[in-house]
Protein backbone atom coordinates (compact mmCIF):
# COMPACT_ATOMS: atom_id res chain seq x y z
CA UNK A 1 0.00 0.00 0.00
CA UNK A 2 1.66 3.21 -1.13
CA UNK A 3 1.59 6.38 0.93
CA UNK A 4 -1.61 5.35 2.72
CA UNK A 5 -2.89 7.54 5.53
CA UNK A 6 -4.10 5.41 8.39
CA UNK A 7 -7.29 6.13 10.28
CA UNK A 8 -8.58 4.58 13.47
CA UNK A 9 -12.03 5.93 14.39
CA UNK A 10 -12.21 3.49 17.28
CA UNK A 11 -9.27 5.21 18.96
CA UNK A 12 -9.90 8.96 19.20
CA UNK A 13 -7.18 9.26 21.84
CA UNK A 14 -4.62 8.64 19.09
CA UNK A 15 -5.19 12.19 17.90
CA UNK A 16 -4.84 13.66 21.39
CA UNK A 17 -1.72 15.81 21.89
CA UNK A 18 0.66 14.14 24.26
CA UNK A 19 -0.75 10.67 23.62
CA UNK A 20 1.85 8.04 24.53
CA UNK A 21 4.26 6.84 21.86
CA UNK A 22 3.32 3.21 22.52
CA UNK A 23 0.02 3.83 20.71
CA UNK A 24 1.09 6.60 18.35
CA UNK A 25 -0.88 6.57 15.11
CA UNK A 26 1.31 6.71 11.98
CA UNK A 27 0.44 9.19 9.27
CA UNK A 28 2.02 7.06 6.54
CA UNK A 29 2.98 3.43 6.06
CA UNK A 30 5.55 2.02 3.62
CA UNK A 31 7.20 -1.31 2.97
CA UNK A 32 10.68 0.22 3.16
CA UNK A 33 11.65 3.51 4.77
CA UNK A 34 15.14 4.90 4.11
CA UNK A 35 16.55 7.60 6.37
CA UNK A 36 19.02 9.69 4.35
CA UNK A 37 19.15 10.78 0.71
CA UNK A 38 22.92 10.78 0.38
CA UNK A 39 24.96 8.37 -1.70
CA UNK A 40 24.05 5.36 0.45
CA UNK A 41 20.33 6.12 0.68
CA UNK A 42 19.64 6.84 -2.98
CA UNK A 43 21.82 3.94 -4.14
CA UNK A 44 19.92 1.59 -1.84
CA UNK A 45 16.54 2.84 -3.04
CA UNK A 46 17.59 2.39 -6.67
CA UNK A 47 19.05 -1.06 -6.03
CA UNK A 48 15.81 -2.12 -4.34
CA UNK A 49 13.73 -0.88 -7.26
CA UNK A 50 16.03 -2.56 -9.78
CA UNK A 51 15.15 -5.85 -8.08
CA UNK A 52 11.51 -5.10 -7.21
CA UNK A 53 10.10 -2.23 -9.34
CA UNK A 54 6.75 -2.09 -7.52
CA UNK A 55 8.23 -1.92 -4.02
CA UNK A 56 6.73 0.82 -1.83
CA UNK A 57 9.66 2.97 -0.66
CA UNK A 58 9.88 6.26 1.22
CA UNK A 59 13.04 8.32 1.70
CA UNK A 60 13.40 10.84 4.54
CA UNK A 61 15.81 13.77 4.24
CA UNK A 62 15.39 17.49 5.04
CA UNK A 63 18.00 18.73 2.55
CA UNK A 64 17.37 20.30 -0.84
CA UNK A 65 20.67 19.33 -2.48
CA UNK A 66 22.52 16.10 -3.08
CA UNK A 67 26.32 16.43 -3.26
CA UNK A 68 29.00 14.35 -4.95
CA UNK A 69 31.36 14.86 -2.05
CA UNK A 70 34.34 12.94 -3.52
CA UNK A 71 34.57 15.77 -6.05
CA UNK A 72 35.33 18.45 -3.46
CA UNK A 73 39.02 17.53 -3.34
CA UNK A 74 39.14 18.29 -7.06
CA UNK A 75 37.24 21.55 -6.57
CA UNK A 76 39.83 22.55 -3.97
CA UNK A 77 42.54 22.02 -6.59
CA UNK A 78 40.81 23.91 -9.39
CA UNK A 79 40.10 20.73 -11.39
CA UNK A 80 36.29 20.58 -10.99
CA UNK A 81 33.81 23.44 -10.91
CA UNK A 82 31.81 23.26 -7.66
CA UNK A 83 28.42 23.24 -9.38
CA UNK A 84 29.26 19.92 -11.07
CA UNK A 85 29.20 18.27 -7.62
CA UNK A 86 25.66 19.37 -6.66
CA UNK A 87 22.18 18.48 -7.91
CA UNK A 88 18.68 18.91 -6.44
CA UNK A 89 17.62 15.86 -4.44
CA UNK A 90 14.40 15.84 -6.44
CA UNK A 91 16.41 15.20 -9.60
CA UNK A 92 18.32 12.18 -8.29
CA UNK A 93 15.61 10.38 -6.32
CA UNK A 94 13.92 7.53 -8.20
CA UNK A 95 10.65 8.82 -9.63
CA UNK A 96 8.35 6.41 -7.79
CA UNK A 97 9.83 6.94 -4.32
CA UNK A 98 7.95 9.00 -1.74
CA UNK A 99 10.13 11.80 -0.35
CA UNK A 100 9.55 13.18 3.13
CA UNK A 101 11.45 16.48 3.20
CA UNK A 102 11.78 16.46 6.96
CA UNK A 103 14.19 15.75 9.78
CA UNK A 104 14.03 12.64 11.93
CA UNK A 105 13.65 13.38 15.63
CA UNK A 106 13.74 9.81 16.95
CA UNK A 107 12.96 6.15 16.36
CA UNK A 108 10.43 3.85 17.99
CA UNK A 109 11.67 0.43 16.84
CA UNK A 110 9.24 -1.52 19.03
CA UNK A 111 6.40 0.11 17.08
CA UNK A 112 8.22 0.13 13.69
CA UNK A 113 7.98 3.93 13.57
CA UNK A 114 10.21 6.80 12.51
CA UNK A 115 9.16 10.11 14.08
CA UNK A 116 9.66 13.28 12.04
CA UNK A 117 9.71 16.91 13.06
CA UNK A 118 6.16 18.07 13.58
CA UNK A 119 5.48 14.75 15.36
CA UNK A 120 4.54 12.93 12.18
CA UNK A 121 5.04 9.16 12.43
CA UNK A 122 6.01 6.95 9.48
CA UNK A 123 5.53 3.22 9.84
CA UNK A 124 7.77 0.70 8.09
CA UNK A 125 8.08 -3.01 7.50
CA UNK A 126 11.82 -2.64 6.88
CA UNK A 127 13.94 0.36 7.87
CA UNK A 128 17.25 1.40 6.27
CA UNK A 129 19.27 4.01 8.20
CA UNK A 130 22.03 5.92 6.38
CA UNK A 131 22.03 9.60 7.40
CA UNK A 132 25.77 10.21 7.00
CA UNK A 133 28.00 11.95 9.53
CA UNK A 134 27.78 15.08 11.62
CA UNK A 135 30.78 17.36 11.07
CA UNK A 136 31.36 18.96 14.45
CA UNK A 137 32.82 22.33 13.42
CA UNK A 138 32.03 23.79 16.85
CA UNK A 139 34.35 21.27 18.55
CA UNK A 140 37.31 23.45 17.50
CA UNK A 141 37.15 26.77 19.34
CA UNK A 142 36.95 29.76 17.02
CA UNK A 143 36.87 27.74 13.81
CA UNK A 144 33.29 28.54 12.77
CA UNK A 145 33.93 32.28 13.15
CA UNK A 146 36.83 32.28 10.71
CA UNK A 147 35.97 29.65 8.10
CA UNK A 148 36.13 31.11 4.62
CA UNK A 149 38.34 34.03 5.60
CA UNK A 150 41.70 34.78 7.25
CA UNK A 151 43.25 31.96 5.24
CA UNK A 152 41.13 29.26 6.93
CA UNK A 153 39.39 26.75 4.69
CA UNK A 154 38.22 23.14 4.37
CA UNK A 155 37.41 20.84 1.46
CA UNK A 156 34.85 19.17 3.71
CA UNK A 157 32.30 21.88 2.84
CA UNK A 158 30.87 22.62 -0.60
CA UNK A 159 31.06 26.39 -0.16
CA UNK A 160 34.64 26.33 1.16
CA UNK A 161 36.37 24.08 -1.39
CA UNK A 162 36.63 26.97 -3.93
CA UNK A 163 38.29 29.05 -1.20
CA UNK A 164 40.93 26.31 -0.83
CA UNK A 165 41.84 26.77 -4.48
CA UNK A 166 41.83 30.56 -4.12
CA UNK A 167 44.22 30.38 -1.17
CA UNK A 168 46.47 27.90 -2.97
CA UNK A 169 46.76 30.24 -5.93
CA UNK A 170 47.37 33.33 -3.81
CA UNK A 171 49.90 32.03 -1.27
CA UNK A 172 53.41 33.13 -2.24
CA UNK A 173 55.29 32.32 0.96
CA UNK A 174 54.70 31.50 4.61
CA UNK A 175 53.31 28.53 6.53
CA UNK A 176 50.55 26.20 5.36
CA UNK A 177 48.98 23.86 7.92
CA UNK A 178 46.88 20.85 7.01
CA UNK A 179 45.09 19.04 9.84
CA UNK A 180 43.39 15.72 10.43
CA UNK A 181 41.21 15.02 13.51
CA UNK A 182 40.90 11.75 15.42
CA UNK A 183 39.35 8.87 13.53
CA UNK A 184 36.82 7.93 12.36
CA UNK A 185 36.22 10.50 9.66
CA UNK A 186 34.83 10.20 6.17
CA UNK A 187 37.40 9.80 3.43
CA UNK A 188 40.38 9.63 5.76
CA UNK A 189 42.72 10.44 2.89
CA UNK A 190 41.03 13.76 2.05
CA UNK A 191 43.05 15.93 4.46
CA UNK A 192 46.35 14.89 2.87
CA UNK A 193 44.93 14.88 -0.66
CA UNK A 194 44.27 18.60 -0.28
CA UNK A 195 47.85 19.05 0.91
CA UNK A 196 49.49 17.13 -1.94
CA UNK A 197 47.54 19.00 -4.62
CA UNK A 198 48.38 22.36 -3.05
CA UNK A 199 52.06 21.40 -2.83
CA UNK A 200 52.06 20.27 -6.43
CA UNK A 201 50.67 23.64 -7.52
CA UNK A 202 53.30 25.49 -5.49
CA UNK A 203 56.03 23.27 -6.91
CA UNK A 204 54.92 23.85 -10.50
CA UNK A 205 54.73 27.61 -9.93
CA UNK A 206 58.18 27.76 -8.27
CA UNK A 207 56.90 28.76 -4.83
CA UNK A 208 57.17 25.58 -2.80
CA UNK A 209 60.65 26.41 -1.46
CA UNK A 210 59.18 29.55 0.12
CA UNK A 211 56.28 27.76 1.84
CA UNK A 212 56.61 25.62 4.95
CA UNK A 213 54.05 22.83 4.78
CA UNK A 214 53.02 20.89 7.88
CA UNK A 215 50.65 17.94 8.23
CA UNK A 216 49.29 17.75 11.76
CA UNK A 217 47.50 14.43 12.20
CA UNK A 218 45.79 13.34 15.41
CA UNK A 219 46.55 9.72 14.49
CA UNK A 220 49.78 7.78 14.63
CA UNK A 221 50.28 6.95 10.94
CA UNK A 222 50.14 8.66 7.57
CA UNK A 223 47.56 6.18 6.25
CA UNK A 224 45.72 3.27 7.83
CA UNK A 225 46.81 0.63 5.28
CA UNK A 226 50.58 0.20 5.43
CA UNK A 227 50.96 -1.00 1.82
CA UNK A 228 50.28 2.49 0.51
CA UNK A 229 52.48 4.44 2.92
CA UNK A 230 55.80 4.11 0.99
CA UNK A 231 54.33 5.79 -2.12
CA UNK A 232 52.85 8.57 0.00
CA UNK A 233 56.12 9.09 1.86
CA UNK A 234 57.88 9.70 -1.46
CA UNK A 235 55.62 12.70 -1.97
CA UNK A 236 55.98 13.87 1.62
CA UNK A 237 59.72 13.97 1.02
CA UNK A 238 59.43 15.50 -2.46
CA UNK A 239 57.34 18.36 -1.12
CA UNK A 240 59.35 18.78 2.09
CA UNK A 241 56.30 18.27 4.31
CA UNK A 242 56.83 18.21 8.07
CA UNK A 243 54.81 15.38 9.62
CA UNK A 244 53.42 15.75 13.13
CA UNK A 245 51.48 12.81 14.56
CA UNK A 246 49.38 12.84 17.72
CA UNK A 247 48.60 16.50 17.04
CA UNK A 248 44.96 17.64 17.24
CA UNK A 249 43.68 21.09 16.25
CA UNK A 250 41.78 22.47 19.26
CA UNK A 251 41.35 26.21 18.57
CA UNK A 252 41.81 28.84 15.86
CA UNK A 253 42.24 32.60 16.13
CA UNK A 254 41.66 33.66 12.55
CA UNK A 255 42.35 37.36 13.03
CA UNK A 256 45.70 36.64 14.66
CA UNK A 257 46.34 33.70 12.30
CA UNK A 258 47.20 31.41 15.19
CA UNK A 259 46.24 27.76 15.64
CA UNK A 260 46.29 25.86 18.91
CA UNK A 261 47.06 22.15 18.97
CA UNK A 262 46.91 19.49 21.66
CA UNK A 263 49.81 17.09 21.31
CA UNK A 264 49.76 13.59 22.81
CA UNK A 265 53.17 12.52 24.11
CA UNK A 266 54.59 8.99 24.16
CA UNK A 267 53.64 8.53 27.83
CA UNK A 268 50.03 9.50 27.11
CA UNK A 269 50.26 12.96 28.63
CA UNK A 270 49.17 15.99 26.63
CA UNK A 271 50.59 19.41 26.02
CA UNK A 272 49.16 22.45 24.26
CA UNK A 273 51.03 24.77 21.94
CA UNK A 274 50.26 27.46 19.39
CA UNK A 275 51.68 28.13 15.95
CA UNK A 276 51.07 30.75 13.32
CA UNK A 277 49.83 30.10 9.79
CA UNK A 278 49.21 31.82 6.49
CA UNK A 279 46.90 29.08 5.24
CA UNK A 280 45.04 26.54 7.34
CA UNK A 281 43.10 23.59 5.91
CA UNK A 282 41.01 22.40 8.85
CA UNK A 283 39.05 19.16 9.17
CA UNK A 284 36.53 18.92 12.03
CA UNK A 285 35.92 15.93 14.30
CA UNK A 286 33.07 13.74 13.03
CA UNK A 287 30.42 11.59 14.66
CA UNK A 288 27.01 10.11 14.05
CA UNK A 289 24.10 12.58 13.94
CA UNK A 290 22.49 13.41 17.27
CA UNK A 291 19.26 11.53 16.51
CA UNK A 292 21.33 8.38 15.98
CA UNK A 293 23.61 8.80 18.98
CA UNK A 294 20.66 9.45 21.29
CA UNK A 295 18.58 6.54 19.99
CA UNK A 296 18.04 2.88 20.84
CA UNK A 297 19.78 2.03 17.57
CA UNK A 298 23.23 3.22 18.71
CA UNK A 299 26.09 1.33 20.29
CA UNK A 300 27.91 2.60 23.36
CA UNK A 301 30.00 4.96 21.23
CA UNK A 302 26.98 6.44 19.47
CA UNK A 303 27.28 4.68 16.11
CA UNK A 304 24.53 2.71 14.39
CA UNK A 305 25.00 -0.82 15.72
CA UNK A 306 24.99 -3.26 12.78
CA UNK A 307 26.52 -6.60 11.87
CA UNK A 308 29.56 -5.79 9.74
CA UNK A 309 28.79 -8.51 7.17
CA UNK A 310 25.00 -8.45 6.68
CA UNK A 311 24.58 -4.79 7.79
CA UNK A 312 21.48 -5.83 9.75
CA UNK A 313 21.00 -4.14 13.12
CA UNK A 314 22.26 -6.32 15.95
CA UNK A 315 19.08 -5.97 18.04
CA UNK A 316 16.30 -5.12 15.58
CA UNK A 317 15.90 -7.62 12.76
CA UNK A 318 13.91 -5.35 10.43
CA UNK A 319 16.47 -2.52 10.54
CA UNK A 320 19.57 -2.22 8.36
CA UNK A 321 22.28 0.42 8.27
CA UNK A 322 24.98 1.47 5.86
CA UNK A 323 27.19 4.41 5.03
CA UNK A 324 29.14 6.64 7.36
CA UNK A 325 26.94 6.43 10.49
CA UNK A 326 27.48 2.72 11.15
CA UNK A 327 29.98 1.13 13.52
CA UNK A 328 31.52 -1.11 10.85
CA UNK A 329 35.30 -0.83 10.65
CA UNK A 330 35.55 -0.10 6.92
CA UNK A 331 36.72 3.23 5.51
CA UNK A 332 33.88 5.75 5.35
CA UNK A 333 33.90 6.43 1.61
CA UNK A 334 31.45 6.60 -1.29
CA UNK A 335 33.13 3.49 -2.66
CA UNK A 336 32.13 1.62 0.50
CA UNK A 337 28.53 2.79 0.17
CA UNK A 338 28.51 1.64 -3.47
CA UNK A 339 29.35 -1.89 -2.32
CA UNK A 340 27.07 -1.80 0.72
CA UNK A 341 23.90 -0.66 -1.05
CA UNK A 342 23.35 -3.86 -3.08
CA UNK A 343 23.99 -5.95 0.05
CA UNK A 344 21.32 -4.07 1.99
CA UNK A 345 18.92 -4.13 -0.97
CA UNK A 346 19.18 -7.90 -1.26
CA UNK A 347 18.88 -8.50 2.48
CA UNK A 348 15.87 -6.20 2.83
CA UNK A 349 14.09 -8.09 0.07
CA UNK A 350 15.05 -11.39 1.70
CA UNK A 351 13.51 -10.14 4.93
CA UNK A 352 10.34 -9.27 3.00
CA UNK A 353 10.28 -12.76 1.50
CA UNK A 354 11.11 -11.55 -2.00
CA UNK A 355 14.68 -12.92 -2.23
CA UNK A 356 16.64 -15.91 -0.98
CA UNK A 357 19.86 -16.10 0.96
CA UNK A 358 21.88 -13.44 2.74
CA UNK A 359 24.28 -11.08 1.04
CA UNK A 360 27.49 -10.06 2.82
CA UNK A 361 29.74 -7.03 2.70
CA UNK A 362 33.50 -7.64 2.86
CA UNK A 363 34.55 -4.19 4.06
CA UNK A 364 35.62 -2.87 0.66
CA UNK A 365 36.68 0.76 0.61
CA UNK A 366 38.64 2.87 -1.81
CA UNK A 367 40.59 6.10 -1.47
CA UNK A 368 42.07 7.65 -4.63
CA UNK A 369 44.96 9.59 -3.09
CA UNK A 370 45.66 12.56 -5.36
CA UNK A 371 49.41 12.92 -4.84
CA UNK A 372 49.90 15.37 -7.71
CA UNK A 373 47.84 16.81 -10.53
CA UNK A 374 47.65 13.94 -13.00
CA UNK A 375 48.66 11.08 -10.66
CA UNK A 376 46.87 9.07 -8.01
CA UNK A 377 47.79 6.32 -5.55
CA UNK A 378 44.65 4.18 -5.75
CA UNK A 379 44.15 2.58 -2.34
CA UNK A 380 41.62 -0.27 -2.26
CA UNK A 381 41.19 -2.55 0.71
CA UNK A 382 38.85 -4.77 2.73
CA UNK A 383 38.24 -5.28 6.44
CA UNK A 384 41.50 -5.61 8.28
CA UNK A 385 43.40 -3.55 5.72
CA UNK A 386 43.68 -6.39 3.21
CA UNK A 387 44.64 -4.90 -0.17
CA UNK A 388 41.90 -5.62 -2.75
CA UNK A 389 42.68 -4.11 -6.17
CA UNK A 390 39.92 -3.91 -8.75
CA UNK A 391 42.34 -3.82 -11.67
CA UNK A 392 45.34 -6.03 -12.51
CA UNK A 393 48.70 -4.56 -11.50
CA UNK A 394 49.80 -4.20 -15.12
CA UNK A 395 46.92 -1.77 -15.64
CA UNK A 396 46.80 0.10 -12.30
CA UNK A 397 49.19 -0.78 -9.50
CA UNK A 398 47.51 0.88 -6.55
CA UNK A 399 50.76 1.04 -4.58
CA UNK A 400 52.34 3.35 -7.15
CA UNK A 401 51.22 6.73 -8.47
CA UNK A 402 49.28 6.25 -11.68
CA UNK A 403 48.07 8.51 -14.49
CA UNK A 404 45.37 6.02 -15.37
CA UNK A 405 44.06 6.17 -11.79
CA UNK A 406 43.85 9.97 -12.17
CA UNK A 407 41.83 9.50 -15.36
CA UNK A 408 39.54 7.17 -13.41
CA UNK A 409 39.02 9.80 -10.70
CA UNK A 410 38.62 12.74 -13.07
CA UNK A 411 36.65 11.25 -15.96
CA UNK A 412 35.13 7.89 -15.01
CA UNK A 413 34.02 8.03 -11.39
CA UNK A 414 31.71 11.09 -11.60
CA UNK A 415 29.48 9.62 -14.35
CA UNK A 416 29.72 6.21 -12.67
CA UNK A 417 28.30 7.89 -9.56
CA UNK A 418 25.51 9.92 -11.17
CA UNK A 419 24.48 7.46 -13.90
CA UNK A 420 25.46 4.19 -12.31
CA UNK A 421 25.47 4.03 -8.52
CA UNK A 422 22.53 6.39 -8.01
CA UNK A 423 20.53 4.59 -10.72
CA UNK A 424 20.88 1.12 -9.24
CA UNK A 425 23.40 -0.10 -11.79
CA UNK A 426 25.73 -2.31 -9.79
CA UNK A 427 28.77 -2.45 -12.06
CA UNK A 428 31.53 -4.27 -10.15
CA UNK A 429 29.31 -4.16 -7.06
CA UNK A 430 27.15 -7.29 -7.25
CA UNK A 431 26.55 -8.58 -3.74
CA UNK A 432 28.13 -11.81 -2.51
CA UNK A 433 25.72 -14.39 -1.09
CA UNK A 434 26.70 -16.28 2.04
CA UNK A 435 27.16 -20.03 1.71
Amino acid sequence: MRNTKLTDPSNPAADTPGFTSQRRRPTHRHDVVIVGAGAAGIATASSLLARSPDLDIAVIDPADTHYYQPGWTMVGAGVFHPETTARPISSVLPANVKWFKAAVTHFEPAENLVILDGSRAVEYRQLVVCPGLKLDWNAIDGLVDTLGRNGVTSNYRYDLAPYTWKLTQQLERGRALFTQPPMPIKCAGAPQKAMYLACDHWRRSGRLQHIGVEFRNAGAALFGVADYVPALMQYVERYGIALNFGSTLSAVDGDAKMARFTHTLADGSKQTFETGFDMLHAVPPQKAPDFIRDSALADAAGWLDVDQATLRHKRHENIFGLGDATNTSNAKTAAAARKQAPVVAHNVLAALGAARGLATYDGYGSCPLTVERGKIVLAEFLYGGKVAPTFPAWLIDGRRPSRLAWLLKERILPPLYWRGMLKGREWLANPQLAD
